[in-house]
């Protein structure tokens, strides 16, 4: 399971994150506290997180619920957005219009700074990968994480053609991606995108 983390004041306010490290405001408390009944649920036995406090915080309370203490890990970070970070996307543009004009082109990595796709994917991936790697037969992970890199990954762990994520809106703050083993050795299926709770009838496969 990938758990988007919750609320900042950036969030509600549209002004892009990446690496700051921004805190939960009272709405995102309210959204961790009440997703991680639902995640315990699910009988998870592995935990992981991005280390940048909001997706710490919202993990903090799936720790409360489930008893198990998260592993932080940098490479679930969201995307660097480098000169863009604490800008709304009319600042941004006002303020950069050049690298706005990239950005909305879909090359990212030409933001001063920022990362793109590619450089994501190396790291997320990966850490996605091992996760699931340390998991037996029927057993549940979540990693805790942030909406870009969340779909990115998802997309890649799904085996689709990159272009395919842009057809998925963004997850919802503590909304949850769910993936299920495929058929084949390796093989992910997506059981669900965007869900909040209630979730967790997806525990038996439903």
């Amino acid at each position: 399971m990938l758990l988007r983390h919750g609320r900042t004041a950036w969030n509600a306010t549209g002004r892009a994150q990446g690496h700051a490290d921004i805190e939960l405001d009272d709405t995102g408390h309210e959204q961790a506290a009440a997703v991680a009944p639902h995640v315990a649920r699910l009988r998870p036995v592995a935990l992981w997180s991005s280390d940048l406090a909001r997706a710490r915080q919202t993990a903090a309370y799936a720790e409360k619920e489930t008893g198990l203490v998260a592993t932080l890990d940098p490479r679930l970070r969201e995307y660097s957005v480098g000169e863009r970070t604490g800008l709304t996307l009319a600042e941004f543009r006002d303020q950069h219009p050049a690298q706005y004009a990239a950005w909305e082109d879909g090359r990212f990595e030409a933001v001063a700074g920022a990362e793109g796709r590619a450089d994501v994917l190396a790291r997320i991936v990966p850490a996605c990968r091992e996760l699931v790697a340390s998991l037996e037969p029927g057993q549940t992970a979540v990693a805790v994480t942030h909406g870009a890199a969340l779909k990115v990954a998802l997309v890649a762990l799904l085996g689709w053609e990159p272009a395919l994520g842009d057809s998925l809106r963004g997850l919802d703050n503590c909304a949850v991606a769910v993936l299920q083993e495929g058929a084949s050795a390796g093989a992910m299926r997506l059981a669900a995108y965007n869900a909040t709770p209630d979730f967790a009838s997806l525990a038996a496969g439903g």
